[in-house]
């Protein structure tokens, strides 16, 4: 049940409060992005944190993945990541669509043979 505070008005107020905080944060983004040396330690060190995170998550949902995906064993896992990473190896452009499509088919694929019967 939607509480009584955010029916009618309330939740277009609401959705109207997101969009202009949203907005006004790349608003004053795009307006400093002129004045950010990119090259400094600090954003050195930002880029390596914000990597580290990438790397951190992506191995987490491989190996101790949670909802449909723990139905997959191990081993399939990991042989579709290096499925995909070949696959971005592969080609020198436009290879990121290519090697999600191949995880994306490989994981149905599998759920619709295996998982069904």
């Amino acid at each position: 049940m939607i509480n009584t505070s955010l029916q009618g008005w309330g939740l277009w107020i609401a959705l109207a409060g997101a969009c202009l905080g949203t907005y006004a944060c790349r608003a004053i983004g795009v307006m400093l992005s002129g004045h950010i040396n990119q090259d400094s330690e600090i954003f050195r060190w930002l880029a390596a944190v914000t990597y580290a995170m990438v790397a951190t998550l992506t191995v987490r949902l491989i190996l101790l993945p949670v909802g449909l995906l723990a139905t997959v064993p191990l081993w399939i896992r990991i042989l579709i990541c290096v499925l995909c990473i070949g696959v971005m190896i592969s080609s020198p452009k436009r290879r990121l669509v290519p090697a999600l499509l191949t995880g994306t088919l490989l994981l149905v694929s599998y759920g619709t043979f295996f998982l069904t019967s």
